[in-house]
């Protein structure tokens, strides 16, 4: 069993940067995949990134490419999301997810954390 505490949403102007964590507890984290996906009022869930359970690769949805940085620390049980130059189209709710399988599908994380909410102002 694996849980999961997301930490560091807030309210934050266009262009700035917020950095996310993801705490997790169980002796197995290391060996899952973890993704952030979100998910805005009226949407579905998204994939947003995710990273190997070695952290050697990672994997950005094409609309975070370049601004945000997702890493691990398996001795320390963290997921990090640094996210930058951010745009009023990232508020939503983030979640941090573990599992294993097709790291963008929603369906392959058996783990999930309750979210953190991001708002970009304009």
């Amino acid at each position: 069993q694996v849980q999961l505490i997301e930490s560091g949403g807030g309210l934050v102007q266009a262009g700035g940067s917020l950095r996310l964590s993801c705490a997790a507890s169980g002796r197995r984290f290391s060996s899952y995949t973890v993704g952030w996906f979100r998910q805005a009022p009226g949407k579905e869930r998204e994939f947003v990134a995710a990273i190997s359970w070695s952290g050697d690769i990672a994997y950005y949805a094409e609309s975070v490419k370049g601004r945000f940085t997702i890493s691990r620390d398996n001795a320390k049980n963290t997921v990090t999301l640094q996210m930058n130059s951010l745009k009023p189209e990232d508020t939503a709710v983030y979640f941090c997810a573990a599992g294993a399988g097709t790291y963008a599908r929603t369906s392959s994380y058996d783990y999930w954390g309750q979210g953190t909410q991001v708002t970009v102002s304009s």
